[in-house]
């Protein structure tokens, strides 16, 4: 995704090949009908969260958002360089914290129904004080370094070897704590990205 790349004019496309007006979307997505005009104009620039809801409305994922001329492929093996980088589309603000986060997924998600990724979060990587939400099931392994997981009202810090399983619905945040990479290999199933 590049710096320029049009928000509001993406919306507004999608919405109307989907048939659908504002207040339509809006009532879809659950969120208020003023928001939806406020993007589209590019008046108002939506956070992460906020974006998925809205294409929860569509049923595409961010992927499918900014990146709609993407080749699919139904190959079985890829190089590290055919990963996919979905950094960008994850964290768009300031924050330094998920500036320090890089997302590559495997494949076409959509495709399969299952979004594998690999993660990596560098010392004092953090997914914000907002806590996650999806619809959706996820889990993975930590490979190298550590990673704190806090899940509904539990935290847990895991180690290389430690994992993780639990329904996306519970709020949930990542951060790295310690002072060195913390590697992860995870799968999420229905693709949120």
């Amino acid at each position: 995704m590049t710096d320029d790349f049009d928000v509001g004019g993406r919306l507004k496309a999608l919405r109307k090949q989907f048939g659908l007006s504002q207040r339509q979307l809006a009532d879809a997505a659950g969120v208020p009908n003023g928001q939806i005009s406020m993007i589209e104009t590019n008046r108002s620039s939506p956070s992460v969260a906020s974006l998925r809801k809205i294409l929860g409305g569509f049923g595409i994922t961010m992927s499918e958002f900014f990146e709609p001329e993407a080749a699919t492929t139904q190959k079985p093996f890829f190089t590290p360089s055919e990963l996919r980088d979905l950094t960008s589309l994850l964290y768009q603000g300031d924050d330094l914290a998920q500036q320090k986060i890089t997302i590559r997924q495997v494949g076409d998600a959509k495709a399969h129904g299952l979004q594998v990724l690999h993660e990596i979060y560098e010392a004092g990587a953090d997914t914000g004080a907002s806590m996650i939400e999806h619809d959706a099931n996820e889990g993975g392994i930590v490979v190298a370094g550590e990673l704190e997981i806090t899940v509904g009202d539990e935290i847990r810090v895991l180690k290389a070897g430690d994992a993780y399983l639990f329904n996306s619905r519970e709020p949930h945040r990542f951060r790295n704590i310690s002072d060195r990479p913390c590697e992860v290999i995870s799968a999420c199933t229905p693709p949120y990205l």
